[in-house]
């Protein structure tokens, strides 16, 4: 077994095992509440990812994790439920909490425990020994019920500091009852790595043995990173961490950073095996959007590895190396992690960006073009009126090809008109209607369209929706392109404020193939704005699918 740090030499990599809390410690995250279908999708989606170990919660604490047990999906992961030990004075046989947890039916079962003497006095009110007891009743119980056990030590970093005998021995403890595990949890946050990786391996020159050690860190200095590395390092071979971090406070160890590191980083790529294969791996980006999706929360941009900024080069001198070499400011590959490169138009680019977001719409465009500074200074005028391009892909590149006199006029708008009324429904129940009027001129027919913002269940769904509708009902020979474009995200930023505030409106659509495209607007009328990111849409579209000018 490898004892040190990781970059001792080997023959063979060392497995580590990943152990993932998103379902358990990550649905305590604030205003985070999983149903039970979505926690089904989360567990099928980390067992196809390679995960080990997936806690799905709780068992008895709450209707849905008693759900998700009662319907757990088969998985090549171990299922873990968690509970605690045993509580003083009652018999493991007589422990409720314990029962629902081997009630569970699941092979895994994680315990936690106190190993602070501080927390054993204070907070349980018990003595040092009945704490160290329980702690080994229950894992013993937990073994003879058949269950792989493993012992979540709380507090264990700042009850070694306090009294590192008594700490050890609640791992003693845990081990001699047949645990499988002992994992030294970091629960308040505050452990620096220096000193995770210092205690860890002192727990391991102590008789501990590091292929049953586990490490479990909260991010509250931004570090539960580099504290997992650290405990890796010095020997500690299961890893617990969340999906994109997820957790109580400021979240746990982060998964979807741990894994790429220990994938593709060294020295950790040569010295651990883990269970994530290379295909499974390009499927991390995926898998922490799919999370985000179920929070109905935006991705973080400068998420490590897989956030929609991680390989962004917006600087001018960073784009034009990247196009000669991508390792010059790229330390991976984001396609190995499922992530793509993006070179944004911004107030900042130059012509390697410009030239690069070209080529990525198809368009191969000579260096001396004159077209290329009429587009450079467009984007820059534009953005000074609170337009961004950034992530507005579709909109850059219909202004670019309109420069380039490549933009067809595929129809042309002549008024539009949107209403919200408040009136009162058949129950005497005021409700608001929204109602659009779009009037349209297509191969030299002028179009009139009126929609309703009112959906199947009798609820308004806002006067964009009901200028969409409107927009997309008649466009004659151009209806079939346009009839499968949903919009799957609206987002509106003030960029002035006051009382002559600018609205800046971002739209993400999708066809029925899956193809997804961002378009922006800007007005002082957020109506406005959102109509004009919903024409670059449908011209987009018409474009990319080839469609014919009027």
């Amino acid at each position: 077994m490898l004892r040190g740090t990781a970059s001792e030499t080997k023959t063979m990599p060392e497995r580590l095992y990943l152990y993932d809390t998103t379902l358990r410690d990550g649905q305590q995250t604030q205003g985070v509440q999983f149903s039970t279908a979505e926690k089904m999708r989360i567990s099928e989606a980390l067992d196809a990812l390679g995960i080990d170990y997936i806690e799905g919660g709780w068992p008895g604490a709450n209707p849905t994790d008693s759900a998700f047990f009662d319907a757990a999906p088969k998985t090549r992961a171990r299922m873990a439920a968690f509970g605690m030990t045993k509580r003083a004075g009652i018999s493991v046989e007589n422990d409720d909490v314990l029962a629902a947890v081997t009630n569970a039916g699941t092979k895994a079962v994680c315990l936690v425990g106190k190993s602070h003497d501080f927390h054993v006095t204070t907070a349980l009110g018990i003595t040092l020994e009945e704490n160290r007891d329980a702690i080994g009743q229950s894992m013993a119980h937990m073994v003879a019920q058949g269950r792989e056990a493993l012992f979540d030590a709380e507090h264990f970093f700042d009850g070694y500091k306090s009294n590192p005998d008594y700490a050890l021995s609640c791992l003693r403890a845990a081990l001699e009852a047949g645990a499988r595990w002992v994992v030294l949890c970091d629960t308040n946050g505050g452990t620096l790595a220096e000193e995770i990786g210092r205690i860890t391996r002192e727990v391991i020159a102590a008789g501990i043995p590091g292929d049953h050690v586990g490490i479990h860190t909260h991010n509250d200095t931004e570090s539960a990173v580099a504290g997992t590395l650290a405990a890796v390092d010095a020997g500690a071979r299961q890893i617990q961490g969340t999906l994109n971090g997820l957790g109580e406070r400021c979240g746990n160890a982060n998964l979807t950073t741990l894994i790429p590191i220990l994938k593709l980083k060294e020295p950790y790529r040569s010295a651990f095996e883990i269970g994530v294969s290379d295909d499974s791996l390009k499927e991390l980006t995926r898998t922490s959007r799919m999370l985000d999706e179920i929070l109905n929360s935006v991705p973080i941009k400068q998420a490590a590895f897989v956030g929609p900024s991680a390989f962004a080069h917006k600087a001018g001198l960073h784009a034009s190396a990247i196009l000669k070499d991508p390792t010059t400011y790229e330390h991976v590959d984001p396609a190995s992690i499922g992530n793509a490169r993006i070179i944004p138009m911004s107030n900042q680019a130059g012509q390697s960006n410009l030239r690069r977001r070209l080529a990525e719409a198809g368009l191969e465009v000579a260096r001396d073009n004159p077209a290329l500074p009429r587009i450079l200074e467009r984007i820059k005028a534009l953005e000074s009126k609170g337009y961004s391009y950034d992530t507005a892909q579709a909109s850059f590149e219909l202004i670019a090809r309109e420069e380039l006199g490549q933009l067809p006029e595929f129809f042309e708008v002549k008024r539009y008109r949107v209403t919200v009324e408040r009136r009162k429904n058949k129950r005497n129940q005021m409700v608001s209607l929204s109602e659009a009027v779009v009037v349209l001129k297509v191969d030299g027919e002028k179009k009139l369209s009126v929609s309703e913002s009112m959906d199947e269940t009798g609820s308004d769904r806002g006067p964009v929706n009901a200028l969409a509708k409107a927009l997309a009902k008649d466009l004659g020979r151009f209806q079939e392109h346009v009839t499968d474009i949903r919009l799957v995200d609206f987002k509106v930023r003030i960029t002035q404020g006051g009382t002559e505030a600018v609205a800046r409106v971002i739209i993400d659509s999708e066809d029925s193939s899956g193809q997804r495209w961002s378009t922006v607007g800007v007005s002082a009328n957020i109506v406005d704005a959102s109509f004009e990111a919903l024409l670059d849409a449908i011209r987009w579209k018409l474009l990319r699918d080839g469609v014919a000018a009027s």
